[in-house]
């Protein structure tokens, strides 16, 4: 029942090609039967995967790895205008597309729900993909990370539904036309990109404003932002809005959370009657996330109790609260957080799990304006570890600030009573983290750049 190729996209070149949102368009028109080309700066596992699907993948970016009959040229918000490929597209008229605009066009002639949010988006997007494919219902997905159980962040289905992570950091969540949209929370970030919460909420307004006439808003009724945002949208015509949480009058009332170790059990008050199912990840945020594609999927007319059955065969996605290993009694977990909200919410989940165990924190600051901005924040966070070993900004996309660095982090840490070491090499930490764990300790890698590498290190130090 999927379309196929839109014609722009017979024979793209993706710039960039191994990132997650990049990655992910790839292998579903690969999939669909494109010819599929790109390049990234470095081999990667998902450079591999491409290959294995019928792609070429270049290493490394110049003029001659962009074909003369190309069709587009896909770029990210992140691909930089002296890119070589990007020059060589404009010496050759090949028409340069957006990435959410690739996407977008992917999702025409299905069912979309678009899944957006400050924090929990990947998280949302998977346990939605999970279930639907559960259900038989052969969903298409986009995600901007790997599901654990799969192993990918994209598949073409034969099914009606698409199911997209909606990314709000570049405005691009503006392109979709849902019939779903799902706003988890609504919060100031991405400081390069928007200057106020006033931006944030225009933002948000526009990508509610493009659902279809008689689609579905679903929103969160517990977290501020996501509050004020449907006080705002709520006259808009031939729209529903459907609320979920823990506030009394929301429309999915989450009567009840129970942790019990690395899992939750989550009771829902909906149309009337009590549904209790099972969530496989830690922390009432990623609860909150299930109930919220929960009734996601009502939304598209699927009975609640076979999406609150299938939801429970969610395992997670990597770097989300993922269980790395253990070695001499101590357990290695890698999270995603970057966001002082994400970080709270990983490490309280975290401190549930932990019962008596001490928590220890390895943080890699992830951009200068971020940390500039949301610095003091990051380090009052860390004080919920019993200790921590913060790393030098990974830069990412962006070019030092000056007087930005992970001091700012540190010291706040400090001024909250955390307990704190500054590591500025970041091959000494698997040494540095071995010799603080005893036996029984959680370590948690913590972070949106290559702080992930660390956990298996840490394991290998552990065991020697």
């Amino acid at each position: 029942m999927a379309p196929g190729i839109p014609a722009a996209m017979e024979r793209p070149h993706f710039i960039g090609i191994g990132g997650a949102g990049m990655s992910g368009i790839a292998k579903i028109l690969t999939r669909r039967g494109a010819k599929v080309a790109g390049s990234d700066s470095k081999e990667s596992p998902t450079a591999e995967a491409l290959r294995a699907l019928g792609a070429t993948v270049h290493v490394g970016h110049a003029a001659g790895h962009l074909a003369d009959d190309a069709t587009c040229v896909v770029v990210s918000s992140a691909i930089r205008d002296d890119n070589p490929e990007l020059v060589r597209a404009g010496e050759l008229s090949i028409p340069v597309v957006h990435r959410s605009d690739a996407l977008a066009s992917l999702m025409q002639g299905l069912r979309p729900i678009a899944v957006a949010g400050t924090h929990g988006k990947t998280t949302t997007t998977s346990m939605l993909a999970v279930a639907l494919t559960e259900l038989g219902l052969d969903p298409s997905y986009a995600i901007g990370g790997d599901l654990a159980g799969p192993g990918t962040n994209a598949t073409h289905g034969e099914g009606a539904i698409f199911v997209a992570e909606a990314d709000e950091s570049d405005r691009s969540f503006q392109k979709y036309d849902p019939e779903v949209a799902i706003v988890l929370n609504v919060e100031l970030d991405h400081h390069a990109n928007y200057a106020s919460m006033d931006e944030i909420y225009d933002s948000f307004e526009t990508f509610v404003g493009k659902v279809v006439p008689d689609g579905t808003l679903v929103v969160s009724a517990d977290q501020p932002g996501a509050v004020e945002l449907t006080r705002r949208v709520r006259d808009l015509s031939a729209l529903k809005v459907v609320t979920y949480g823990e506030a009394a009058d929301a429309d999915v009332r989450v009567q009840k959370i129970n942790q019990r170790g690395l899992t939750s059990e989550v009771t829902v008050v909906l149309n009337g009657k009590y549904l209790t199912f099972t969530v496989s990840v830690p922390g009432r945020h990623y609860a909150l996330n299930a109930v919220s594609a929960l009734a996601a999927g009502v939304a598209l007319g699927i009975p609640a109790h076979n999406l609150a059955s299938a939801l429970g065969k969610y395992t997670g996605v990597k770097r989300r609260l993922q269980l790395k290993g253990e070695a001499a009694g101590v357990q290695v977990i890698d999270s995603y957080a970057h966001h002082p909200t994400e970080m709270t919410a990983d490490l309280e989940a975290m401190r549930g799990a932990a019962s008596d165990a001490r928590l220890l924190v390895v943080f890699q600051p992830h951009l200068f304006s971020r940390t500039q901005e949301l610095g003091t924040e990051m380090g009052q966070a860390l004080a919920l570890a019993d200790a921590s070993v913060v790393l030098d900004i990974y830069p990412a996309r962006e070019d030092p600030v000056p007087g930005v660095t992970s001091t700012l982090i540190i010291d706040a840490a400090r001024a909250a009573g955390a307990d704190v070491t500054a590591v500025h090499d970041k091959a000494t930490v698997p040494e540095v983290v071995a010799g603080m764990a005893k036996p029984g300790d959680l370590v948690l890698t913590m972070g949106a750049g290559d702080v992930t590498d660390l956990g298996p290190q840490i394991l290998d130090h552990l065991s020697s």
